[in-house]
């Protein structure tokens, strides 16, 4: 007999909701553990279906049970708070909760990254983290020499030799010290940043598109890699219009009546992949002769602010396109495809 299963997973202990058709229930709780996560599974049959809501170790949890059931539904923890919050709220523990939305088709899920998506996601978001620290730090040192009269130049931020010599300037010895410590700081990120350039670039020469993806003027290594890890699957995607909506770079609608209003975008998901696009879509605006044209005829009716986010989709329809056909391109500004399968 078919079960739904509604788990309340947490860092330490998950409680687990075991409900019938008829929606007659039992409750149990597990440590987060080898030995508890067995002992779980062996409660489960292959007609379970298990839904759990996105957490930090929600992938871990999945992959360990998900050759016990039939299927693992990962829950949009902020669409569901929406969906459980607009009826009448009880007091009725969250795994009774999550089990009865379940039973009824209304969890709102997420995909499911493999274990190696996961971890190459994660080396992303710690360069990122790195990228940011270090501009941060850039912008203290150039608050500092302000603060001493002295007009900074990007030139002055560019590579470590650039920085010894801001670090040996004639200063105030309070700020020489300061400048010194960050100084260090940011060719220490300088060199890590750069291993994880080398990884990032090393793992995404091996994904499924990416030569692809890089023969599209504006793409490099980088931001292809970025843009294949938060994609997964093209075919996951019906068309690009859902691409699209993924990745954030869609408008809000307000419709009332027979009104529709389109707002700014609605900047849902994965804002390193966005801001990768939006990245190359600038460089491509200079090198690609379509979307240079489609940029400026844009631009000249709505601004430059909408016209690169307009431009970024359109570009995003392309890695859309070349992902689905395999498509490899020996010149974009031609349409001429070295390969095509």
């Amino acid at each position: 007999m078919k079960r739904f299963i509604g788990v309340d997973l947490h860092k330490n202990s998950f409680t687990v909701c075991y409900m019938q058709k008829k929606g007659e229930h039992d409750l149990k709780t597990f440590k987060v553990s080898p030995n508890d996560v067995e002992a779980f599974k062996k409660t489960l049959t292959k007609q379970d279906e298990v839904a759990v809501e996105s957490t930090g170790n929600t992938g871990y949890f999945a992959r360990e049970i998900k050759e016990s059931v039939s299927k693992v539904r990962i829950i949009n923890p902020i669409q569901f708070k929406i969906i459980s919050e607009s009826v009448k709220k009880t007091d009725e523990h969250d795994a009774v909760t999550i089990a009865r939305y379940l039973s009824k088709g209304l969890i709102p899920e997420v995909r499911m990254r493999s274990k190696d998506e996961a971890k190459l996601g994660s080396l992303i978001g710690t360069r990122d983290k790195f990228v940011k620290l270090r501009t941060t730090l850039k912008n203290k040192i150039h608050n500092i020499l302000n603060a001493s009269g002295v007009v900074t130049t990007k030139e002055m931020f560019t590579s470590d030799k650039a920085l010894e010599k801001v670090a040996a300037m004639d200063l105030d010895d309070a700020d020489l010290f300061e400048i010194r410590i960050i100084v260090d700081q940011i060719k220490s990120l300088n060199k890590s940043i750069d291993e994880i350039n080398k990884e990032l670039i090393d793992r995404g020469k091996k994904l499924d598109g990416h030569k692809g993806l890089t023969s599209i003027t504006g793409i490099g290594d980088i931001s292809a890699t970025i843009l294949l890890n938060t994609i997964g699957n093209v075919d996951d995607f019906g068309d690009d219009k859902k691409l699209a909506a993924y990745f954030g770079i869609v408008p809000r609608v307000a419709v009332s009546n027979e009104t529709s209003h389109y707002g700014k975008i609605t900047k849902r998901g994965n804002k390193i992949a966005r801001t990768a696009l939006v990245q190359s879509t600038l460089v491509a605006i200079r090198y690609n002769a379509y979307l240079r044209r489609f940029y400026f005829k844009l631009k000249a009716k709505k601004g430059s602010g909408k016209a690169i986010i307009a431009t970024a989709r359109k570009l995003l329809t392309i890695v859309y396109r070349t992902l689905k056909k395999d498509w490899v391109f020996e010149d974009i500004n031609k349409l001429k495809l070295a390969v095509s399968v």
